[in-house]
């Protein structure tokens, strides 16, 4: 089977139940070879092989237009949109269907915890809108909790976001993010290696998080349990030699287990977002002629406020401001003292100062 007709016999494979096994050998099978051959010379069985064949001369094609028909298209690594980046992995997909635009950006992995405080909700969208600002592409899974709102943080701020699905093309999970999903085929892509008529399997979704980790330079951890899918995309990282960065947390907290345990066995602590664009070598967003922030307005140099202080002058509700300082924290803009109270950072203050 030539080159041409990778496409077809990759998704025949991927029909045929082609597993890591398969994948493994098609990523390791020499270009200047026809695939059927480099399979079979890797040890893949011959009934296989067949079914690829077979299934490509049949079904693979109506799936593939039946994708399209819907938005969707079939990429193999021989595509010129198909990520470089999954290149390098270990157990790369057989091809991936996608909907959306692609680009060379360079991409980010944010996840966490599908049950995530306000807190790690906040931590999310930031680094979703601070990457946007970057020109970087958000990457998550589309779950309840920090996926979706490190997706929704970098659309609002007007970057690209990548939803990987553990579904089929056809099936929207949570089926409650269909509007999201809509909104990041827009702004950014919806990519799956499981083809139409995929249901939500429960082993499909670590399965996935490899592509998570591959399509990404770096790894987010913001809140994760100690058995979390979170945890599998970080250590999937790891093993690929990508950065991981984790959002130390409350010790009394469950959720901070995963970030934590990471920190202790070598991942990088993320107290900032400017941690995370060192950590993949790109500039933060230039804020070069912004507006003054509130953390010059509300806390004067030198002075340590409450929240309930703070809210009085900034004249807004306390929930509300107590949001904001957060954000200010993580940005680098105000620092939180022991007794709670809240100071500018020396990065504020005017030189001299």
């Amino acid at each position: 089977m030539d080159h041409q007709d990778q496409p077809l016999f990759r998704l025949g494979l991927l029909l045929a139940g082609g597993g890591a096994a398969v994948r493994r050998a098609a990523a390791a099978a020499p270009p200047e070879s026809s695939l059927d051959a480099g399979l079979s010379a890797a040890g893949v069985g011959s009934a296989v092989v067949e079914a690829g064949r077979s299934l490509a001369r049949t079904e693979a094609r109506t799936v593939r237009d039946r994708a399209a028909a819907a938005g969707w298209r079939w990429l193999v690594p021989c595509d010129a949109e198909y990520p470089k980046s999954l290149s390098s992995m270990v157990d790369p997909p057989l091809g991936l269907f996608v909907c959306g635009s692609l680009t060379d950006a360079p991409a980010v992995a944010i996840v966490g915890s599908r049950k995530a405080t306000p807190y790690g909700l906040q931590v999310a969208r930031l680094l979703g809108e601070e990457l946007a600002r970057a020109g970087v592409v958000t990457v998550s899974g589309m779950a309840r909790g920090v996926d979706a709102e490190a997706h929704r943080g970098a659309l609002e701020a007007g970057g690209a976001s990548w939803a990987v699905w553990g579904t089929g093309p056809d099936t929207v999970y949570p089926p409650e993010h269909a509007g999201l999903a809509a909104e990041l085929a827009v702004g950014g892509a919806l990519i799956t290696e499981y083809p139409p008529g995929t249901p939500p399997r429960k082993h499909h979704f670590p399965e996935r998080n490899r592509i998570l980790a591959g399509l990404s330079r770096a790894t987010v951890v913001v809140e994760a349990a100690a058995r979390s899918g979170a945890l599998i995309t970080a250590r999937l990282a790891m093993e690929e030699g990508r950065e991981v960065l984790a959002v130390p947390g409350n010790i009394f907290s469950e959720l901070s287990v995963g970030p934590n345990t990471l920190l202790r066995v070598g991942a990088r602590p993320l107290l900032t977002p400017r941690d995370l664009f060192d950590a993949i070598g790109v500039a933060p967003p230039d804020t070069t002629g912004a507006s003054r922030s509130p953390a010059e307005t509300w806390v004067a140099g030198g002075e340590a406020l409450t929240v309930d202080e703070i809210a009085a002058r900034a004249g807004g509700a306390v929930a509300d401001v107590a949001a904001r300082l957060i954000e200010l924290e993580l940005s680098g803009d105000l620092v939180r003292r022991e007794d709670g109270r809240y100071m500018r950072t020396a990065s504020t203050l005017p030189e001299g100062s």
